[in-house]
């Protein structure tokens, strides 16, 4: 069954230009990150050295537009930057980029190469729909606190993913719960990948369909299927 995703009226006037892109994947081959994901991760760290041209990530057009956003409702987004700053950050350090698994290596290449905010949700522990909205402060966020589960409360009017168990990620893209991350045993996913004006669309279209078809490399005969922008 299609996963359902809807965006709130609220979330919409909040940030006009917002456009999300789906790519929904069943049949999946997950496992630890491999010389193959490795060498795409250090890949996007190159190109994303080249689109920067020396600038840092929160002065790239699409990164100050986040930057408003978080502002708008409420966070501060130089403490809590969006995944795609965040990672930017970290694959331009000496360190470099994480290496997770082959299906969250796989998805932040593509957030750093492109400079857009992607994550993977395991599609077999989302409940219902999921739903972008502004929080009432009511809602339960499961995470881990010094190795223990720990229940948060996102603030009033903090932009969520949630579904029907409660909230997915916290300020939109900046934190998300353990409850439906990717795991090595993970099998069905859906990932999303986030803009705003003044980003084009064709760029985000595009950021999916390379997504979609390094899914399709990596677990050969994987059903996916890449949603028009919404």
């Amino acid at each position: 069954m299609t996963l359902t995703l809807t965006v709130s009226d609220e979330v919409r006037a909040l940030a006009p230009g917002f456009t999300h892109v789906a790519v929904e994947a069943h049949g999946l081959l997950n496992g630890p990150s491999t010389e193959g994901t490795s060498a795409l991760l250090e890949d996007a760290a190159r190109r994303l050295a080249v689109r920067l041209d020396g600038r840092a990530p929160h002065e790239d057009p699409h990164m100050a537009a986040w930057r408003e956003v978080y502002t708008a409702f409420g966070s501060k987004p130089s403490r809590t930057r969006n995944s795609a700053e965040a990672l930017a950050k970290r694959a331009l350090a000496d360190a470099g980029l994480p290496r997770i698994n082959v299906l969250v290596d796989l998805y932040n290449a593509v957030s750093v190469a492109h400079l857009i905010p992607v994550g993977g949700e395991d599609l077999d522990r989302i409940q219902g729909g999921m739903r972008l909205v502004r929080a009432t402060g009511d809602e339960e966020f499961m995470t881990v606190t010094a190795g223990e589960e720990a229940v948060e409360h996102p603030d009033a009017g903090e932009v969520v993913w949630c579904d029907d168990a409660g909230v997915t990620c916290r300020r939109w893209n900046w934190r998300q719960g353990p409850r439906t991350r990717l795991t090595e045993e993970s099998t069905s996913a859906v990932f999303l990948l986030e803009s705003l004006a003044p980003m084009p669309v064709a760029h985000v279209e595009a950021a999916g369909a390379e997504l979609a078809e390094l899914l399709e490399k990596f677990s050969p005969g994987a059903r996916i299927t890449v949603r028009a922008p919404a």
